[in-house]
């Protein structure tokens, strides 16, 4: 055993441990920081992720929006810093919807939405009004804010050519796009690390404490184990929270779930190139020929997929070539992590199938499908999925986490909240929603146990 000494150990090297090194280094000026992972860098979850950002969050409250509105700016600081590294797009989200009664809601959210701050709403229905303007394919246009909803069946057609002409409504959200979350993640990796953060590969054992405070981690590496004393340690380990929580002897409201990806070669442009992301909003079967109906129900194991399915199948352009992704969140039931993950050989087919109701196109792949690559990964949530930031119940230790569906748009801020709260420094007025303490609140606790679990997952 070697004993070493540290200022602040972090675990994990996902996204959201690498936000918290660069922001407790480089924006904060600590020092002595030790960033602990058993994997390379990036590769548990955050490499499996859509690689998308938006403004656009569910209340109560303005925390949510004022977080991601804070971490996009971060975000666009560092892609102009970078000199376009990360390939950053402001292409935006478009929700759309064949039912009335969904439109309606659309335009209700939006409503929302400009009350919560994210910017303005903008209704297109054929009568006089702004002109809609189109997404740019590449750069980030900063006037491009808040939402357009559109109603006018022309319009749609027009800009959306690619949707069911059922279609009734497109609600085009603005500050939304995505951008190389690997060279984003890097390059917060490589300043933290060029300003003396230590990456070791290892795994933590044990976390020690001394009268209900941090005094140091126990590393397995190589075979060996380190002992680095420490009085801070911050927890940033993903879909293995739970486990280090266990080692500090508390408990965390938090759960895993299973998220798939697939991506697709479309090399008849149903998804046009430069489209946004797109997230059909109704519920109901799949889009199936007949033939297939008569083979699926024939089997116990694929009998499911002709069943009715939740809203969200979502997918989106990806790259230069003619490749696309498509994801769906249609399955919330906790899981306990396993690694090499569990991959449904169906998922693909559900996913083209899915996306088919939106985008009839697609159906001209259901005889001869494209070769998919699947991956996937664990998002770790919170009962009511907003991420937890801030300290712990033992002293000198702190959790970044739970940052389901949204760790690659919120790191920037999360990063940056938990470095204020490590230094000891004024935190911004959303910080108190993020911390783990707004569960010993009764009427938080009754709230959160009516959310339902996809609340602002996409």
């Amino acid at each position: 055993m070697t004993t070493s000494t540290a200022d602040i150990v972090i675990c994990g090297a996902g996204i959201a441990g690498v936000a918290a090194a660069y922001h407790l280094v480089v924006r904060r000026g600590l020092r002595d920081i030790v960033l602990v992972e058993s994997n390379t860098p990036l590769s548990m979850t955050s490499d499996k992720s859509m690689e998308c950002y938006r403004n656009w969050y569910p209340g109560p409250g303005t925390d949510m929006v004022a977080l991601v509105n804070r971490s996009i700016d971060l975000m666009e600081e560092l892609e102009a810093e970078t000199h376009g590294r990360f390939n950053m797009n402001r292409r935006g989200y478009a929700f759309a919807t064949a039912r009335a009664d969904e439109a309606s809601r659309l335009a209700d959210e939006a409503h929302e939405e400009q009350r919560l701050g994210a910017g303005p709403l903008r209704i297109h229905d054929g009568s006089s009004g702004p002109d809609y303007m189109p997404s740019a394919a590449s750069g980030v246009d900063t006037t491009l804010d808040g939402s357009d909803l559109l109603l006018d069946p022309d319009l749609i057609s027009k800009h959306f050519p690619n949707l069911t002409r059922d279609t009734v409504a497109v609600l085009h959200t603005r500050r939304c796009g995505w951008l190389s979350a690997h060279q984003y993640g890097m390059y917060m990796l490589e300043q933290a690390r060029e300003h003396g953060v230590k990456l070791l590969r290892g795994d933590i054992s044990s976390v020690r404490t001394r009268g209900g405070r941090i005094m140091g981690v126990d590393v397995c590496t190589s075979g060996t184990v380190q002992r680095i004393d420490c009085e801070r340690f911050v927890s940033a380990a993903g879909p293995l929270h739970n486990h280090l929580a266990t080692l500090l002897g508390i408990e965390l409201p938090l759960s895993c779930e299973l998220h798939l990806k697939a991506t697709f070669a479309d090399p008849r442009g149903v998804i046009p190139r430069q489209a946004p992301m797109l997230i059909w909003m109704d519920p109901g079967p799949l889009r199936w020929h007949e033939h297939e109906r008569e083979v699926l129900i024939g089997s116990e194991q694929t009998r499911y997929l002709l069943d009715d399915f939740p809203a969200g199948v979502h997918g989106r352009p990806e790259g230069r070539g003619d490749r696309v992704i498509l994801q769906w969140t249609h399955d919330v039931t906790p899981v306990e992590p396993e690694f090499p993950i569990r991959i449904d050989p169906h998922f693909a087919d559900m996913l083209l199938h899915g996306m088919a109701v939106a985008m009839p196109g697609l159906e001209a792949y259901f005889d001869n499908p494209p070769t998919p690559y699947v991956d996937g990964g664990y998002y770790c949530k919170t009962p009511e999925n907003r991420p937890l930031a801030g300290p712990l119940p033992v002293e000198g230790a702190f959790i970044i986490g739970g940052l389901s569906g949204f760790g690659m748009q919120s790191s920037s801020a999360l990063g940056e909240l938990l470095s204020l709260h490590v230094a000891g420094e004024p935190v911004p007025e959303y910080a108190e929603a993020f911390m783990l303490e707004r569960y010993q609140n009764p009427d938080y606790v009754t709230a959160v146990a009516a959310v339902d679990p996809r609340l602002g997952q996409i």
